[in-house]
C-alpha cells in the first residue's frame, strides 16, 4: 500500500524539482519575475533556481544585436537633400530597465525604440554640416557624433549603442533624374564637341590628300609631257638621220607603208585610175622617182610616216 502512495509523491516532488531549475547559455540572459515583478537577474550562463508555478523565467539575448534604421531623407547645411539610412549595433546592459522600458516586447519594441533614437541623431547631426563633408570618405568623425548622442539617450533604455555607421547617402530620386539628365546633357554636348573637332580634322586630311594627289598628278603629267616629248624629238631625229643616209629607200618604205595603211580593214579594194599618182612611185625611178613620192606623201623628215608592216 506505502508503493501504491510513494511513486505519485515522487513523480509530483520530481515534476516540482524540474520546474524549479532553468538554464542560461551563454548566448543569453534570464530574469526571473513573480507576478510582473523582478526579484532575481541571471546573466551569466548555468544552471538557476526558482519557486515553481509561481515564478517564472524571461530570457533575453545577450549578444550583439544590429539595428537596421529605414532611410530618412536629411537636409544639408547647404540645403541639398540626401536620402541616409544607417546601421547600429547595440547590446543589453541592464535587464532590469530593459525590462522596465520595453516591457512584454523584448527585443521588437526595443528595435522601435532605437530607431527613434538613432534617426533624430542623424538628422541632427548631417544637418549641421555640408554635403561634401557627408558624401567624403572619411566620415567617420560624424559617425562617432550620431553614436554619441544616441548612446546617452539609449542609456534610459539599459541598452548600450556599440557603434552606428552610415550605408548609404544618395540624392532623392527626383534629384538623381535630374542630376542624370544634367550629366547625359554634357557627356552628350562633349561627345559633340569631340565629332566636331573629329571632322574638322577629317576635312583636313581630305584636304590636305587632295592637294597632295593634284600635286603628284601634275608633276607627273609634267614629267610624262617631257618624257614625251624627248622620245618625238629622238624619233624625228632617227627619221631625219635614216632619210639622210638613203633617201630612195626610205621613200620607197614610206609609200609601202602608205599603201599598207590604206588597205587596212574590212575593205581590201581600192578603186582609181591606173596613172593615179598614189602609185607615181611604183612607176619612177631612181631619184625622179624619190622626187614624186616626196611630192605625193610629203617629207618624210617633216611628217613620219607609219612603221612598214610585217610581209
Amino acid at each position: 500500500m506505502r508503493a501504491i502512495y510513494i511513486l505519485p509523491v515522487a513523480a509530483i516532488l520530481l515534476v516540482i524539482a524540474l520546474s524549479s531549475v532553468f538554464i542560461v547559455d551563454e548566448r543569453k540572459q534570464a530574469l526571473v519575475l513573480q507576478f510582473g515583478q523582478v526579484t532575481q537577474v541571471k546573466e551569466d550562463p548555468g544552471l538557476g533556481f526558482k519557486v515553481p508555478f509561481i515564478q517564472e523565467v524571461v530570457l533575453y539575448e545577450d549578444r550583439i544585436l544590429g539595428l537596421p534604421t529605414t532611410p530618412i531623407e536629411v537636409t544639408m547645411l547647404d540645403d541639398r537633400r540626401l536620402v541616409v539610412d544607417a546601421f547600429a549595433r547595440w547590446r543589453i546592459t541592464n535587464l532590469v530597465q530593459f525590462r522596465e522600458a520595453t516591457g512584454t516586447g523584448a527585443e521588437a519594441q526595443a528595435l522601435r525604440r532605437l530607431e527613434g533614437i538613432v534617426n533624430p541623431a542623424i538628422q541632427e547631426v548631417l544637418g549641421s554640416v555640408p554635403s561634401n563633408r557627408v558624401l567624403s570618405e572619411d566620415r567617420t568623425a560624424l559617425m562617432n557624433q550620431i553614436r554619441d548622442i544616441a548612446r546617452r539617450q539609449a542609456s534610459n533604455l539599459g541598452i548600450e549603442i556599440i557603434d552606428v555607421r552610415l550605408t548609404r547617402t544618395d540624392l532623392p530620386e527626383q534629384n538623381l533624374e535630374a542630376t542624370f539628365a544634367r550629366m547625359r546633357a554634357e557627356r552628350e554636348r562633349e561627345a559633340a564637341d569631340e565629332i566636331a573637332r573629329g571632322g574638322e580634322a577629317a576635312q583636313r586630311v581630305r584636304a590636305a590628300a587632295d592637294r597632295t594627289q593634284v600635286e603628284l598628278t601634275s608633276d607627273a603629267k609634267r614629267q610624262a609631257d617631257v618624257v614625251r616629248g624627248e622620245a618625238d624629238a629622238e624619233r624625228s631625229r632617227i627619221l631625219a638621220e635614216a632619210y639622210g643616209r638613203d633617201a630612195e629607200f626610205f621613200g620607197f618604205i614610206r609609200s609601202l607603208s602608205a599603201y599598207e595603211t590604206a588597205l587596212k580593214g574590212d575593205n581590201s579594194s581600192i578603186v582609181m585610175q591606173p596613172d593615179s599618182e598614189f602609185f607615181s612611185y611604183l612607176r619612177g625611178a631612181g631619184v625622179d622617182g624619190v622626187e614624186t613620192a616626196r611630192t605625193t606623201f610629203g617629207d618624210p623628215a617633216a611628217e613620219p610616216a607609219a612603221p612598214p608592216a610585217a610581209p
